[in-house]
Formats: C-alpha cells, structure tokens, sequence
C-alpha cells in the first residue's frame, strides 16, 4: 500500500492551521510537530483491552459541538467526553457533505459502550463510521493502539508528514486510525465504494482527511 504523499500531508497540515473548530469548541491538547516516527509498540496487551465493536444506539440526527467551554480528554462514567462528541459535530458533518458533494447532511447513529464513542453517517452508498475509544491514561491507549495495528488486516503506517506527529495506520478496505493522549481515533469507511462523490476520492483518502478535520478540532489554538 502507498503511505500518504507529502500532498495529503499539506492538506492536513492546512487543517490543522485553518481550522475554526478548536478555537471554538476547546482542545485536548496541543499537536506537536510532525515526525517520521512512529511510537514503538507497548508490550503485552491486557485481554480487558481487547478491540471490539461499540454497540448501536437509537439515537440519532446531526449534533454540532462548537459550544462552549474545554472538552476534557477524560472518559466519565456517564459517557463520552465533550471532546469524543465531536465526531458526530459540524465539522466533520461539514467536511463529510463538502468533499462528497451530498445536497443535505446524513442521518448519524451514536453510541457509547465499551469506553468508545461511535457515530455511525449513513450514506446512499453505505455506513461511515468514526469512533474514539477513551483510554484511561496515553499510555494505555497506546497499548490499545498497538493492539488494534496488530489485529487488522494489510495494515500499513501512516508516515512522514502525513501522520502529524501520532501514531496512525491505514488499511486497504479504507480505514484511518490515530492515537492522540489518551484517545485512539478510528475512521471505517470500509462499507463504502473505492471511489466517491464527483471527483472520485478513494474511501481511504476520504477516511484520512476526515481523520485531520476531527484532529484540528482537538489541537489547542494559543
């Protein structure tokens, strides 16, 4: 598989940069610079930390999450973080409807089990979904991380520029996932076609650009 050209790698730099989220809605934590490295993997996964699916909810529609106040990268009993939420917020909804074109935004599905957030777009085409498991520390989402880059199939790292400074892979069937503090982002955009909207962006390009609009909105404008 390719690993992501210095061109994408511009793309998300140009996000990170421009984007209006972070101001607005608060951060996790500030980027640091890009790196070629990749952090080395944990050893031992503990079987509690096991990937596995977050389970459907009923809940529905398009919840934005400008609003105020610092989201913390903390999980809660309750639920997810503020900041987890914005998967399912405006900005990506409004990166999702720009690339593809779509003439309204699509219905969302969220969910929170398992420690993980999900929201799931449902398009013509099929289900995109971007979820964020909240570990309880970096370190442990590290080893969640790890654990998860092992498990996939025709995983590949994401390098260079293009993975901002964080650990990232990409999988063939399109699939983007970052470890960012103690968050891991995953972006499945394998129900989908190779190739979408009007100019024909492959699913994984897709899933990585989404990945770098849901980054900017954790990165701390100084």
């Amino acid at each position: 598989m390719t690993h992501r050209t210095p061109l994408l790698a511009s793309f998300a730099i140009s996000a990170l940069l421009l984007s209006g989220c972070a101001a607005a809605a608060g951060s996790v934590g500030a980027v640091p610079a890009p790196s070629s490295d990749i952090s080395s993997p944990a050893d031992g996964v503990p079987e509690a930390e096991s990937p596995s699916a977050a389970s459907p909810s009923t809940q529905g529609g398009h919840a934005g999450h400008h609003g105020g106040g610092s989201p913390s990268p903390r999980t809660t009993a309750s639920g997810p973080s503020e900041a987890a939420k914005m998967v399912c917020g405006e900005q990506p909804m409004d990166r999702l409807t720009e690339i593809l074109d779509l003439g309204q935004d699509p219905h969302t599905v969220d969910s929170w089990a398992d420690s993980t957030f999900t929201c799931t777009y449902h398009l013509n085409e099929g289900a995109l979904d971007i979820s964020v498991r909240e570990a309880p520390d970096k370190a442990a989402a590290l080893t969640y991380f790890d654990a998860m880059q092992a498990l996939a199939v025709d995983a590949a790292p994401i390098e260079g520029l293009a993975n901002l400074g964080f650990p990232a892979y990409e999988t063939a069937d399109g699939s983007a996932v970052f470890q960012k503090d103690n968050f891991i982002l995953h972006v499945d955009a394998s129900d989908l076609p190779e190739a979408m909207g009007p100019d024909g962006i492959s699913r994984n390009a897709l899933a990585y650009q989404l990945s770098t609009t849901i980054l900017a909105c954790w990165v701390e404008h100084h």
